[in-house]
């Protein structure tokens, strides 16, 4: 027979989203809340990462709205020195624990389940008893919509031959016996972590062949930094950005000018990227991963055989002395839009480009302070997770019309200037209106606003009749 529970909230997933959420719901209301996840420990995904993992954005972006997680330093070593840290895995993980033994649980009105399957319509299963559960829940929230694959459960799709040297990236720190080469097989950040992390190791870039299907548009680090000190690099970029947009010709230009201000970066510049997916790099580490020069962009790997990988478009050699390292996993599956607020259930997705978990904690204070779906969706319009270039476009423009719907709402603007995941607002409220500088960058920023949401509308008309 089934335990029976009756709750608030059941909010299913206890990652980065559910946690964020929780947190916000704790804080702003007086609801109980039931929480339900697959792991042994919060943190979702961050339990099966990779060790060397790293957050690619300053810390200060990322965790619950309560507690900060950053130490408030810049790194002094290594390829992310003179910016702002950057969490390990294991700080997260340690984090999120903490989050949840010594916030959300000694409220009182917190339960936790871990290790249990969620099966649908209130009910999860525990995976170490089989114990039953069923709840009643006035909201259910699907906080795992936005659904990770990581390396180590990742499936490859293409076959692989008996007797291949074939890891996934977790793997990677097990090594025991240097192989004769490596083969990376993935062009995203988990492939560029895979190919940094030997470098740092002291590997030659020579041994690294590096099999890169597409090449992305990448994000400078130094844009996204959160301090004042920062502020010419952060907001001026903000700028340049809705200037490139504003004054672009055509899609091809608004990516050249886009480079050209230093918003985006690429690997190879004899190479036109066909992939974004939002990821961030130093320039230290730009310059490192420069330094491979077997790059393979032959599509995707079909089969690795005993003496070649088959790629869509051609073969490579390899061997039993290579090691082949797969980094093919997407970071985020990408999924249908959806509303987020569909009576009993809540579905977090993106709110604001780049930061799933601050659109969480968002997305909860608009269910504590709004009392109709129709209000809360019209304040949370879904940017939708971009995976080809030319996602970039409708990413930004779902953006922008956000910001532009909360900048109109006096209550919400207070939320975001006092909520420690949204970094922007306090830096624009620091500004001394005597400060030249500044005052010309953000008058730059708003006056390109507008003509660079109508030439968005405009280039995805093109895409949309193409």
């Amino acid at each position: 027979m089934a335990s029976k529970h009756k709750t608030d909230y059941l909010i299913v997933g206890t990652g980065a989203v559910g946690m964020a959420f929780a947190d916000v719901l704790l804080h702003e209301t007086d609801a109980n809340m039931i929480l339900v996840d697959q792991y042994a420990a919060p943190g979702g995904h961050w339990n099966m990462a990779y060790p060397f993992i790293n957050l690619h954005q300053p810390s200060q972006y990322y965790g619950v709205s309560s507690k900060e997680l950053s130490k408030g330093k810049k790194d002094e070593v290594g390829l992310n020195k003179g910016l702002h840290d950057l969490a390990s895995g294991a700080e997260v993980l340690s984090y999120f624990d903490d989050v949840m033994r010594h916030t959300l649980l000694p409220s009182g009105r917190v339960q936790y389940f871990p290790m249990c399957d969620y099966v649908g319509d209130g009910k999860f299963i525990s995976r170490l008893s089989g114990e039953e559960h069923s709840v009643e829940a006035t909201k259910i929230v699907d906080a795992t919509y936005l659904k990770t694959s990581v390396p180590s459960t990742h499936t490859p799709n293409f076959d692989i031959a008996d007797n291949t040297r074939f890891i996934p990236l977790n793997s990677l720190t097990r090594v025991q016996h240097p192989p004769k080469g490596y083969s990376v097989i993935g062009g995203g950040k988990t492939g560029i972590d895979a190919c940094l992390y030997l470098l740092e190791c002291g590997v030659n870039p020579d041994m690294i062949t590096w099999i890169m299907p597409r090449d992305a548009w990448l994000l400078d680090r130094e844009n996204t930094q959160p301090s004042m000190e920062f502020f010419h690099s952060t907001m001026e970029s903000q700028a340049a950005q809705f200037e490139s947009i504003a004054n672009a010709t055509s899609i091809t230009d608004m990516f050249d000018r886009l480079e050209a201000c230093g918003y985006f970066v690429r690997i190879d510049k004899n190479v036109r990227p066909q992939m974004f997916h939002g990821a961030t790099i130093s320039k230290a580490e730009l310059a490192e991963l420069q330094r491979i020069k077997n790059i393979v962009r032959l599509g995707r790997v079909t089969a690795i055989e005993a003496d070649k990988i088959v790629l869509e478009h051609g073969t490579i050699p390899t061997g039993p002395d290579i090691l082949h390292v797969d980094c093919s996993a997407s970071a985020i599956t990408n999924v249908a839009l959806k509303p987020i607020f569909e009576g009993n259930l809540i579905t977090p997705q993106m709110v604001r480009s780049y930061q799933p978990v601050f659109s969480a904690a968002f997305i909860a204070h608009i269910e504590a302070s709004m009392d109709t779906d129709n209000k809360k969706n019209e304040m949370t319009g879904v940017v939708p997770l971009p995976n080809h270039d030319t996602d970039y476009l409708r990413f930004t423009a779902a953006f922008m019309m956000n910001q532009y719907i909360w900048s109109q709402n006096p209550e919400i603007r207070d939320w975001l200037l006092g909520n420690r995941l949204d970094g922007f607002s306090k830096m624009v409220s620091l500004i001394d209106p005597a400060d030249k500088e500044k005052t010309d960058v953000m008058n730059r920023l708003r006056s390109a606003s507008m003509p660079a949401m109508a030439n968005l509308q405009k280039f995805i008309a093109e895409l949309d009749a193409a």
